[in-house]
């Protein structure tokens, strides 16, 4: 569970860190799962303004595989529930981001919620984003940076920049006038929570060392959405034990409902 200065350090600022939630052995084998054919062959590019490449692999239902077992996992389950207050906790979606070195592109500035508000969710305070590190995540390859306390301002309008969706760059630079600029450098096994609306992106992964992580997003079941037609963001989450990872041992996702982004109704409002 978190720690009431955790809970509060997320409403106040839109985002915290965990450090250490998982063990060395629990990331050995979701990295290993991560680079399997199953995951890199089901992924697609977006490119970014300067024309690299961002990789991801998405999934909407949270399964018995071994990334499924994580995001239903108690501790990751719980901490959303501490953090959202009140209702089921559902899984959304899962995507494991692939950022290459030297050719992993950049995430332009944006917020979750200016993509969610597009699948017609319309609280987006019943969201939340929850990455774990599988690699160490720095400056120098291209670690996920917010706005500190942007998450109080409005949803800001999204508009297509290279392949991606960007936030609209004037409310952008008003928000940087006012709020702290923070590098969010994890360590593989860390995890960071953060609000829909909180203001973040990355930069291209100009080093020699890959930054690969897992972003799993979380809805309650009451946010029903009038865009979305895959069930599993209202769809309560099965818990299962923290050691069920573990456990079951290495598990492929093999059978999941993948993304295709010609499907993506994000991606496809332009």
């Amino acid at each position: 569970m978190l720690t009431q200065a955790q809970i509060d350090s997320y409403h106040q600022d839109g985002y915290v860190q965990i450090p250490g939630m998982f063990n060395q052995a629990e990331i050995d084998l979701l990295y290993g799962v991560a680079t399997d054919d199953s995951v890199v062959n089901n992924s697609f590019d977006l490119n970014d303004q300067n024309g690299k490449k961002t990789k991801l692999t998405l999934w909407f239902t949270a399964g018995d595989d071994s990334f499924g077992l994580m995001s239903r996992c108690a501790r990751l389950v719980q901490g959303v529930q501490s953090l959202l207050g009140p209702g089921e906790v559902c899984h959304f979606h899962s995507k494991v981001m692939q950022k290459e070195p030297r050719v992993g592109g950049a995430w332009e500035w944006h917020q979750d919620y200016g993509y969610w508000y597009k699948n017609g969710f319309l609280y987006p305070e019943d969201m939340i984003s929850v990455m774990v590190a599988l690699t160490d995540a720095t400056i120098e390859n291209g670690c996920l940076q917010v706005l500190k306390g942007t998450h109080k301002m409005q949803r800001i309008e999204h508009h297509f920049a290279g392949e991606q969706q960007g936030a609209d760059m004037d409310f952008v630079q008003e928000a940087e006038k006012v709020s702290d600029l923070i590098y969010c450098e994890l360590k593989a096994g860390d995890v960071l929570f953060f609000h829909p609306n909180v203001l973040h992106r990355s930069e291209a992964n100009l080093s020699d060392t890959a930054r690969w992580s897992v972003i799993s997003a979380y809805n309650l079941a009451h946010n029903i959405p009038f865009r979305e037609k895959n069930t599993s963001c209202i769809t309560p989450v099965a818990m299962v034990p923290d050691e069920a990872l573990l456990d079951s041992g290495k598990k492929e996702v093999i059978q999941a409902d993948f993304l295709l982004k010609e499907k993506e109704i994000t991606l496809s409002l332009k």
